[in-house]
């Protein structure tokens, strides 16, 4: 907890000081998730810089909500602030963090439940406490009861975080909320702070798009050194040989302590520790293993670390797969014009079950990693023990087996061109490395590596939606999360394409209306183009495998 990392630092020569965010535990004031974060992170800097057991010299680090706002702090460009470790926080909250490519990350419902558990309110009302405890516990039956209501839920209760829950909601559009400073990094690169920044994150946490984007973009922008670290990862589980089914090994996992006394050590102090020798780019490699069964009862997925120049690597190929009426994925573009598009029906009160992926805050409900793309009990919203492409509305697409290990290490996107029945919907897409039947496994594995959604009203502008007119094709482009993956000979790989990924995020009613409000329901008939003239397709980043 804090009080250990406190004395780990303290004890190794640092003075290390804990702040509690505007309206949490020992701060006072309202809390409303990060809106104020950076201005009273510019102050806390400069006062910290001002105390007579300071030399000046302020290193910041954090997780997540202290990772983003570190970031925002940032923005306001502190003159003590000397060096920062930005552990999975934001680029953007609007474009991957609380809502994604336009639909709503549903954990941060779950999170405005959590953390109304602790409010001031809670603390200070055991009666409150009680209420708002017994809702977490129950949150799964809220979710089911989505959209929010004002005035419906506990957290009636606890108006602030009320407020701040509907807002997320209903702010379909990228406007000026989404555009202050402690939601929006990106948007203040520019006049971000010029020092040593270590951006720590994993591939299978919902913060690995941000923290590449954060890296990419100062790494660019600034002159100080800015290094990026991805490990296999969830959020926050660096010290963690797993991620989900996934098993890595010792070798998938960090010291985080020691890790960032390395880098402090090094940028406050100038001592010569292993941050000097770490290449601007530090990335593990997933995917070397053998795709057995461990002693844990994991799958053996192993990896790799290895130093880079750059992300995305100078080397790789952005390369194409090509959708094709058939089913197969491949290299070769369609050449039937007249090849017919593939249909499925999306029915919004029977979404696609979310197994794993890019998940932060989803317990009790969502799990974050890789799985075996397979209904179990334990799958919030899955009624059966069927792969997930035996649905019908789940459009499978794979290559032949591979005939060599091929890697894909960085920016994944995905452009499908899509027709649908209704004004408004959502296209999903699911990078999936499927392995082949083996002793352990006799029906082989469908691992999820990455994915994303699309609502197809923000296909022209996050600030101008746009509706759909029925029956009309649209090419539809969109980012799907970064990975460094390699997929074995032998394996395939394998895009599903649906239109729901419940309840990691919130379902299209496909009506068109207000976003956070529809309570009706529309079922939509979706096609998937690919022939010569709209040739749909993933392109991955290729890279060569060496040794």
């Amino acid at each position: 907890g804090c009080s250990a990392r406190g004395k780990y630092f303290a004890r190794r020569g640092y003075v290390c000081v804990i702040q509690d965010v505007r309206g949490r535990f020992a701060s006072e004031g309202q809390w409303y998730a990060f809106a104020k974060e950076a201005p009273d992170g510019y102050d806390t800097v400069e006062w910290l810089a001002a105390q007579p057991w300071c030399n000046g010299s302020v290193g910041t680090m954090g997780d997540s909500y202290c990772g983003s706002d570190q970031s925002a702090l940032a923005t306001l460009n502190p003159p003590h602030l000397s060096t920062m470790i930005v552990a999975v926080g934001a680029s953007s909250y609007y474009h991957c963090s609380m809502r994604q490519n336009g639909a709503l990350e549903q954990r941060f419902m779950i999170y405005a439940f959590r953390m109304a558990t602790t409010s001031k309110e809670a603390l200070a009302n055991p009666d409150i406490k009680a209420a708002l405890d017994k809702a977490f516990a129950e949150v799964g039956d809220w979710v089911r009861r989505a959209p929010l209501r004002r005035g419906t839920s506990p957290l009636r209760l606890v108006p602030d975080y009320e407020q701040w829950a509907l807002d997320i909601l209903q702010h379909g559009e990228y406007d000026e909320y989404w555009r202050q400073r402690g939601y929006a990094i990106s948007e203040y690169y520019d006049e971000h702070a010029d020092v040593p920044t270590l951006y720590l994150g994993g591939w299978y946490d919902s913060y690995a798009r941000a923290t590449c984007e954060n890296y990419v973009a100062l790494s660019r922008a600034k002159r100080s050194r800015q290094a990026l670290l991805m490990g296999p990862w969830t959020h926050g589980a660096y010290e963690t040989p797993f991620a989900g089914d996934l098993e890595f090994g010792p070798d998938g996992v960090i010291n985080y302590n020691d890790l960032r006394l390395a880098w402090f050590d090094h940028t406050l102090k100038g001592m010569r520790t292993e941050a000097a020798d770490w290449g601007p780019a530090r990335l593990y490699i997933m995917g070397h293993g053998d795709g057995g069964s461990t002693d844990a009862g994991r799958i053996d997925h192993g990896g790799v670390w290895r130093d880079e120049p750059d992300f995305p690597l100078p080397n790789s190929a952005p390369t194409a797969f090509y959708l094709h009426a058939d089913g197969s994925l491949a290299v070769e573009a369609p050449e039937d014009a007249d090849a017919e598009p593939t249909r499925f029906t999306f029915d919004p009160r029977n979404p696609v079950p979310t197994i794993g992926g890019g998940i932060s805050a989803g317990d009790p409900i969502m799990r974050p990693g890789g799985y075996d793309q397979v209904g179990r009990a334990d799958v919030f919203g899955s009624d059966d023990r069927l792969p997930l492409n035996a649905r019908d509305d789940v459009l499978t697409f794979q290559t032949e087996p591979l005939t060599e290990d091929t890697e894909v290490t960085g920016p994944i996107s995905v452009t499908l061109y899509a027709s649908s029945s209704c004004v408004d919907t959502d296209f999903t897409a699911k990078l999936i490395d499927l392995h082949p039947p083996s002793g352990d496994y006799p029906a082989g594995l469908a691992i999820n590596v990455t994915d994303s959604i699309l609502r197809a009203r923000y296909r022209n502008g996050w600030d101008k939606p746009e509706l759909m007119e029925p029956g009309e094709a649209y090419e539809l482009r969109f980012e799907l999360y970064p990975t460094a993956n390699v997929f074995r000979a032998g394996h395939r790989i394998r895009l599903d394409v649906s239109s729901s990924n419940w309840p990691r995020f919130d379902v299209n009613p496909n009506t068109g209306g207000p976003l956070g409000l529809d309570r009706r329901f529309r079922i939509a008939e979706q096609a998937i183009y690919h022939d010569a003239e709209r040739p749909s397709h993933v392109t991955l980043p290729l890279v060569g495998v060496r040794g």
